[in-house]
């Protein structure tokens, strides 16, 4: 036999009471389940990378070479994904040119982030697929990166390009990017963009390295050291695994400090990276 209340017994004048009282009661386990399948239902935001090869995703057969933007998600937590896009070989104009940039359009939505940059191969006189003129169509290939991403609700950040090594007779590193990263730092001021100006930083951390030190740091290998390149490379512009964290630790540090994206998104900003944290992919992710 049932013992709860039968709801005709209760007089009448109570009964609205009674149900105000049930829903207020109530009303705290409502919010709570809107608020827990909202947190539920929250996805990370999305890190997306144009740009050359000093920032693009390698493969196994070609380790330990690495890109920054390959290294940049060990300094992220799962509140922040990376999609790097960037490719080898291109120039802010080629990327556009090659469809990539329309590519990360078809993904990129409202709050993620476009980080932009290029220079390296912008710079090749000899190759009009790829060679554009700072003052001018550097500039205005990259406001294509900044208008678009910004038409998609997304934040655009403009990074200048990693400077090289090259070191004169004194030991000093010497400039390789001519008027291109000036003329970026000029567009980031005039269409109020955050930049990261990652010449001055990378310039300064080789110096503080020096001729041997930044060995490390880039494809400097001897023959038979890695299985990859069993003669041995000497590329003073390319990466391995301990440069590219050390460079992506760069851009993170910026990210964060600047407050472009939330400092709670990183992590590991001033841990020892161990090189095993690199992934290499046994086909190019794009």
């Amino acid at each position: 036999m049932s013992h709860r209340p039968r709801w005709h017994a209760v007089p009448r004048p109570w009964r609205a009471l009674l149900a105000l009282a049930v829903c207020l009661g109530a009303l705290p386990l409502v919010m709570l389940g809107r608020s827990t399948t909202d947190a539920y239902a929250a996805t990370p935001v999305h890190v997306y990378v144009a740009g050359d090869s000093t920032a693009s995703t390698y493969t196994t057969s070609q380790a330990p070479r690495t890109g920054w933007g390959q290294a940049l998600p060990v300094f992220l937590n799962s509140s922040a994904v990376v999609v790097n896009v960037a490719k080898s070989g291109a120039s802010s104009k080629s990327f556009i040119d090659l469809g990539r940039l329309d590519h990360i359009l078809g993904l990129i939505t409202k709050g993620d982030y476009l980080l932009i940059s290029f220079g390296h191969n912008d710079e090749k006189s000899d190759d009009p697929t790829r060679y554009t003129i700072p003052a001018t169509t550097y500039r205005s290939y990259l406001s294509q990166y900044i208008d678009k991403a910004r038409a998609k609700g997304a934040n655009p950040v403009l990074i200048t390009p990693v400077e090289r090594r090259r070191f004169n007779s004194a030991g000093v590193i010497t400039p390789s990017h001519g008027a291109y990263p000036a003329a970026m730092i000029e567009l980031a001021t005039a269409k109020g963009v955050p930049l990261i100006d990652l010449t001055a930083s990378s310039t300064r951390l080789w110096n503080a390295q020096g001729v041997e030190g930044t060995k490390n740091y880039f494809m400097i290998l001897s023959a038979g050291e890695y299985p990859n390149y069993p003669d041995g490379i000497a590329d003073n512009t390319h990466f391995q695994a301990y440069g590219a964290i050390q460079v992506a630790r760069l851009i993170a540090r910026s990210l964060s400090s600047g407050a472009v994206i939330p400092a709670a998104d990183f992590q590991k900003l001033d841990d020892a990276i161990p090189t095993s944290a690199i992934v290499w992919p046994t086909t190019a992710p794009y």
